[in-house]
């Protein structure tokens, strides 16, 4: 029976799907069927943050008896109220709805999605149910942080000099009266009046604040109510976390090399033991969830926190990384010794560094640098900066083989700067926080020149976004090298040989339509031709092309760029995107003239672009007449070379691949039709591709030639279906039956061709 189910993964994806098997917290993968593509996957109990359980028929909520109500933050943002019985499961907990009617049955949570958990009682109550605390003291500790937290300025200066408070105020509403700047501080009006020193107003302000900080825990050590390890054992209760004596556990090795001494001594954490994933940690402040945020920013681990006593964690950092002292810094800390590599990012009209940047700025720049030059070296194509609402976290998220994963979360403390910075060497408004904005980085590492291409977008909470998209310069492929079959490699290198015309690579974005492009321009990229190309932006350089930057904001567009060509001697043209009809009739019109046009489009298949451009108002004929053909194209997931697995199998995966492929052509085309005479591969993950199973990927094509029948059906203006129908015949393999041979040759499975196919 199937069971619906809403999983949340780590990376912050949420998909609702079916659960074919029952789930046991023991087991380390679900047997699930994907909503999306009816098709059976296993996914990994190490990828999730939660699952929720959906079906309620014939439930009842649980007896409430001994279980506490705990509030519930994931590392994905997601807040949860629920009743939490007591459990003794290694990879995570159950909790229950209050109401019931609540939309969900339960939610299942790992231990690695968890930010932070309480119980939503008191922390007062806690510590009278332990007999340390006495029914009413509390209400005078909650006075007088009350008191602390409205006391003003004035009131403060008043208590540490011999200045009478009444003097403060009469001075205080006299300028009130005289200006109507009611911005003025207390504290600069007695300085100018004389009466007080400037040193006296910074530590009256530094003892206000200091006032305001202060917790309730605090205010009743301070006043001998409780002892301080009360206090821990109390905080451990209500935060979930279990207390250890650090003076019968010695740390791994392993544990005490995954931090730094900088971020241990700035966090004050100790380090236990890491068991694969999964680093244990000692820290006295169960209360603060940034320093698990920090913490899985700097090591890329899941961090389960124990309570110990801060003096015995300082004992212990002194034995195991020496001489504490009382070290500054705060990101850079965290950062540790990172690279020493010399990072220079282009600021034109910066008149050199400013010498009035504080060490903390300082350190945001080291920051942004660092992540920038990780997401390249990491192989992602994209950088995803979110910040999260209110206190939470800073989310940075690598695309990596088209997959958004989370690899670091920061500090909301930091959000702001960061995403400041950013606009500021992308030379964007930092001002302008209400409308989105475009620019790019250039950045200069070890030789090399990456330029990133930014855009900011204003989100939910008066926060932005801003999502970095990688172009690192580099060289284009050969045609060999672009993953074609060997007949679509024979057909499009016949394409590449015509003396004009118009060949068009079309996709979604991010399949690599523009790398294809180049490696076609390169193909044919000789001293006797002259190459034109307008590109937004200039991703792929090439020695012998003329490359041209189109400018919207400037009025220079594709058309322009494109009409200024034809002026200038081209022999081959490439057009980076055809994004308009004035665009796309140009390309056409100068295919006709003896030009070989080459451009992309953001269609799904090959047959669809053929009618799209005629309902955008091309001529049939011309178009017709021009076309030299249309290769679709996306790129899917490979499967790790260095752990993939292979497994026969069964005549119902074997089925499978046949509906999807068209029985018909399958068997037309020579595939094997017994499970006995095919090897399969599957994931498995390793070290080298990160557990994924996966590492690099594959390109997938579909490619149609022009061709006398092709030609005819343009000019008569052929339905779709019949178009595509009529390609197949002639030749034509779809991305489906592209990606389907592909598993057979063992690059990829069929989660990852329908993902991208579907």
């Amino acid at each position: 029976m199937k069971h619906p189910l809403v999983l949340k993964y780590l990376s912050g994806r949420e998909e609702t799907v079916n659960l074919l098997r029952p789930f046991h917290p023991r087991d380390k993968q679900l047997q699930i069927e994907l909503l999306r593509c009816p098709e059976e996957v296993s996914v990994p109990l190490a990828e999730i943050c939660y699952i929720m359980v959906l079906d309620k028929s014939g439930w009842q909520l649980p007896s409430k008896e001994g279980e506490l109500v705990e509030h519930i933050e994931t590392t994905t943002g997601d807040e949860f109220d629920l009743r939490v019985p007591t459990q003794n499961y290694k990879s995570g907990f159950y909790g229950f709805p209050i109401d019931q009617n609540a939309s969900y049955r339960n939610i299942f949570f790992t231990f690695s999605g968890i930010r932070q958990r309480r119980e939503e009682r008191p922390l007062s109550d806690i510590l009278e149910e332990r007999g340390w605390l006495q029914e009413n003291a509390i209400e005078e500790v909650l006075d007088e942080q009350e008191q602390l937290r409205s006391r003003r300025v004035g009131e403060i200066i008043a208590e540490k000099t011999d200045l009478p408070f009444e003097k403060i105020e009469e001075i205080a509403l006299q300028t009130d009266q005289a200006s109507s700047n009611h911005k003025v501080r207390i504290g600069d009006l007695l300085i100018q009046a004389g009466l007080v020193s400037r040193d006296q107003v910074e530590e009256a302000i530094e003892t206000q604040s200091s006032g305001k900080r202060k917790r309730v825990g605090e205010l009743l050590i301070e006043k001998e109510l409780i002892t301080e390890e009360q206090l821990l054992v109390a905080l451990s209760a209500k935060f979930r976390m279990p207390i250890v004596d650090l003076q019968s556990i010695e740390p791994t090795t392993e544990a005490l090399d995954s931090l730094t001494k900088n971020m241990v001594m700035q966090l004050k954490v100790l380090p236990i033991s890491l068991d694969g994933n999964h680093l244990t940690v000692a820290t006295s402040d169960p209360t603060d969830p940034t320093i698990g945020d920090n913490l899985r920013f700097f090591t890329n681990l899941s961090i389960d926190f124990v309570a110990a006593p801060a003096k015995e964690i300082r004992e212990a950092l002194e034995t195991y990384y020496g001489e504490t002292g009382e070290e500054d810094g705060q990101i850079a800390d965290l950062l540790g010794e990172l690279s020493n590599e010399q990072i220079d990012i282009d600021e034109e009209g910066d008149e050199g560094f400013d010498s009035s940047v504080s060490e903390t700025d300082s350190q945001i720049i080291t920051l942004v640098n660092h992540i920038l030059l990780d997401g390249f070296r990491k192989g992602a194509s994209d950088i995803h900066f979110e910040p999260g609402l209110g206190n939470l976290p800073l989310q940075i998220r690598y695309r990596i083989d088209g997959i958004c994963n989370v690899a670091h979360q920061i500090a909301s403390s930091h959000k702001r700067a960061m995403i400041s910075r950013i606009k500021i060497i992308s030379k964007l408004d930092i001002a302008e926080r209400r409308k989105p904005q475009s620019g790019k980085i250039v950045m200069r590492s070890d030789r090399r020149k990456i330029e990133y291409r930014v855009e900011t977008t204003p989100t939910a909470g008066g926060q932005e976004d801003a999502v970095l998209r990688i172009l690192s310069s580099s060289q284009p492929l050969g045609i060999n090298e672009l993953g074609f079959t060997e007949e679509n490699r024979s057909v499009f290198a016949e394409m590449l040989e015509k003396p004009y015309g118009i060949v068009l690579c079309v996709g979604p974005t991010g399949s690599g339509k523009t790398t294809t492009l180049h490696s076609a321009l390169s193909h044919i990229n000789t001293p006797e031709r002259k190459i034109w190309t307008a590109e937004d932006p200039i991703e792929i350089t090439q020695a012998g092309l003329r490359q041209v930057q189109v400018n919207p904001k400037i009025g220079f567009t594709f058309d322009q760029a494109l009409r200024s060509f034809l002026r200038a001697d081209p022999d081959v043209i490439m057009i980076g995107e055809m994004r308009d009809a004035e665009t796309a009739k140009i390309a056409i019109e100068a295919s006709l003239t003896g030009h070989l046009v080459f451009s992309t489009l953001h269609t799904n298949s090959a047959p669809e672009t053929v009618v799209r451009l005629i309902e955008m108002g091309m001529d049939p004929y011309n178009f017709a007449n021009a076309l030299i053909g249309v290769l679709a194209q996306r790129l899917a997931r490979r499967l790790c070379k260095g752990c993939r697995e292979a497994y026969q199998p069964t005549q119902e995966e074997l089925d499978r691949l046949q509906h999807h492929y068209g029985v018909e052509h399958y068997k037309k085309h020579g595939h094997p039709t017994d499970p006995g005479q095919v090897t399969l591969y599957r994931a498995k993950g390793c070290d080298e591709c990160g557990k994924s199973g996966y590492h690099g990927r594959i390109s997938i094509h579909e490619l149609l030639p022009s061709s006398e029948t092709v030609r005819r059906a343009i000019k008569e203006n052929i339905m779709l279906e019949d178009l595509r129908d009529q390609a197949i015949e002639n030749g034509m393999h779809t991305l489906l039956m592209d990606g389907i041979s592909k598993i057979l040759d063992g690059h990829t499975d069929l989660e990852q061709i329908l993902r991208v196919c579907m």
